[in-house]
């Protein structure tokens, strides 16, 4: 069995020694920095302490509602330093697949989105033509015509060869629909990532995992991930940030999401912190598979 992680709440020098250990810092957000709304006391003076001793920090979210220029405005808004290139977003990742890697041969390359703005923002910014998305059309009760459209394709758009599933707000029969019969004539299915929850206001909501799988239970097929824990975000991110992974942390709050992601990419540590998802009784389990290497209560521990 794999050694506990140590805890760092209230031991100045394991703490000294841990910062110390690591030049860039991967962040996540929701459940890490803030709760919904809720900036966590003490996290922006943490991240001060840390780029006062001149580490890099990248904040790298799965939530795809909202683009990187979004999520810059938020942290600005809690009083958080940052600029747009500091921010990898799983909305960003996914555009960044769809446009750099699978590049599909035109015309047949264009998306259906189940998700919010986010994803339409980054598609935009890498040419990417897309259908679906917060397009009001589709924000309505489906109708019998609408069957028939669906089942004949004379409601379908012939040149979509993706379907890309996030977190969407307003997801109802009428957009699964659609989604099921683009992947039943052959379009790639991809998510922005499978969180199965999103932590907010000091509770849990339905994730973008949940999202898909209504379509995973359909069509038997299972999406790629372009979110954490996938290492296809991971590349990318040391393909723009040009880190050294033995130097490198990932700070989270889920096992199964921000850990894993760090432990799969053999990044030089991982921190949990206990005020999101994941409790340490998880890792504390007989048979627990994903052991962080540290955790503290809450981030702002780290400042001793």
């Amino acid at each position: 069995m794999a050694p506990g992680p140590k805890h760092l709440t209230g031991d100045q020098a394991g703490i000294s020694d841990f910062i110390n250990k690591f030049d860039i810092f991967l962040f996540d957000c929701d459940g890490v920095l803030w709760t919904g709304d809720h900036l966590f006391s003490g996290t922006v003076e943490t991240l001060e302490l840390l780029r006062a001793k001149g580490k890099k920090i990248v904040f790298v979210t799965n939530n795809s509602t909202k683009s990187r220029s979004d999520y810059q405005k938020k942290l600005t808004s809690m009083g958080i330093p940052s600029n747009v290139d500091e921010i990898f977003a799983s909305a960003y990742s996914s555009a960044i697949y769809i446009a750099r890697i699978l590049k599909l041969p035109a015309p047949k390359n264009k998306v259906y989105v189940l998700g919010e703005s986010g994803i339409e923002t980054e598609l935009k910014s890498e040419g990417v033509e897309f259908v679906g998305g917060t397009d009001p059309a589709f924000r309505r009760d489906i109708t019998p015509e609408d069957y028939t459209g669906l089942a004949d394709g004379s409601l379908l758009d012939e040149n979509v060869g993706i379907v890309l599933a996030g977190l969407d707000f307003h997801v109802n029969y009428l957009k699964l629909s659609h989604a099921y019969q683009y992947l039943a004539r052959g379009a790639k299915f991809l998510a922005t990532n499978t969180d199965s929850t999103l932590p907010s206001n000091h509770t849990f909501f339905p994730g973008a995992g949940s999202i898909s799988i209504p379509l995973i239970n359909m069509t038997g097929q299972q999406p790629i991930a372009l979110g954490k824990p996938s290492q296809a975000m991971m590349d990318s991110i040391e393909g723009k940030f040009q880190f050294d992974r033995k130097t490198a942390c990932m700070v989270g709050d889920r096992l199964d999401t921000d850990i894993k992601f760090g432990l799969e990419g053999k990044l030089g540590g991982t921190l949990a912190v206990l005020t999101g998802v994941s409790k340490k009784e998880e890792w504390e389990a007989e048979g627990a598979e994903v052991i962080p290497h540290y955790y503290v209560d809450k981030l702002s521990d780290l400042r001793g």
